[in-house]
């Protein structure tokens, strides 16, 4: 399962979730029975190889269409801000659907 984030650096482990309007980077997580088997950090979330099944965005007002469009599911982030919280609350379902 890819889950892709946007982050406000390049680093996963000092990065944190950012709007998408403001990503710097974004990070594409390969998730496989609650352990991350690989990650890629890229300029564009349109760079990545494989298409992603999840993103994550910071709050219910991001404009997420374009992922809706490619059939991803949009979770929001709403008090999770590290990639170890954001996935911490994917494994537990803690992570809210988007709500239009």
């Amino acid at each position: 399962m890819f889950i892709m984030i946007p982050l406000d650096g390049e680093e996963l482990s000092s990065s944190s979730i950012a709007k998408i309007d403001e990503a710097k980077f974004w990070a594409q997580l390969d998730v496989d029975e609650g352990r991350v088997i690989s990650s890629v950090i890229k300029s564009k979330s349109d760079e990545f190889e494989e298409l992603s099944h999840i993103v994550v965005v910071s709050n219910d007002s991001e404009y997420v269409w374009p992922f809706i469009e490619q059939n991803m599911l949009v979770l929001v982030a709403h008090h999770q801000k590290s990639v170890d919280d954001i996935l911490e609350a994917y494994l537990f379902k803690e992570l809210n659907e988007l709500a239009y």
